[in-house]
């Protein structure tokens, strides 16, 4: 399949697009998520994994969510990137796009994925030494369910993991440990 990007341009445009090194890490905690969200489920990896990684390109020049996602099409429209990414990306956040609704597992696992990197970090920054490999499972399943823990990690999106058939348990777990495979690369 033809994604109209690879990998090192993909980390290319993330470093030009975005100057916050925390927006940039959690680029890459959504980039590993996806790409244990599409193994898991039998999807394609590179493309699941490029969204995750895509997906949050005009954070910094639209960042009101009524038109956060319009940016980031049009970058990777002009470059070719795929369609079917560039709507997962566009629906990623459905408050820029009014009467929509995300549809499709890849749509679903984006969402989901992405707005769980947030509550997975703020889980690991309230341990003393800020690492992810001090996290256990229990604790993000706990936090999920304390409403003022990261209240940016909207959990009506999180619970979308239930629309893709996997657990609630199960996705904070592989969650965790695709953000603790790249601990290094994540500062934590």
């Amino acid at each position: 399949m033809s994604y109209g990007i690879e990998r090192d341009q993909a980390i290319a445009l993330v470093h030009e697009h975005i100057k916050n090194e925390n927006m940039v890490r959690h680029c890459l905690a959504t980039e590993a998520v996806l790409r244990a969200l599409a193994e898991r489920l039998g999807a394609d990896v590179e493309l699941w994994g490029l969204a995750g990684l895509l997906h949050d390109l005009d954070v910094e020049t639209h960042s009101d969510l009524d038109t956060h996602t319009h940016g980031t099409v049009a970058i990777l429209e002009k470059k070719g990137v795929n369609g079917e990414m560039l709507e997962a990306i566009r629906l990623h956040n459905l408050q820029a796009h009014p009467g929509e609704e995300r549809s499709t597992t890849f749509h679903h696992a984006l969402a989901a994925g992405e707005t769980i990197t947030g509550l997975v970090a703020a889980t690991a920054l309230v341990y003393p030494d800020k690492k992810l490999a001090s996290v256990k499972p229990k604790s993000v399943k706990k936090r999920y369910k304390e409403k003022a823990f990261a209240r940016g990690a909207n959990r009506e999106i999180i619970a979308e993991c239930e629309q893709i058939n996997i657990p609630l348990p199960e996705f904070c777990d592989l969650s965790l440990a695709a953000m603790q495979g790249i601990a290094d690369d994540l500062g934590m």
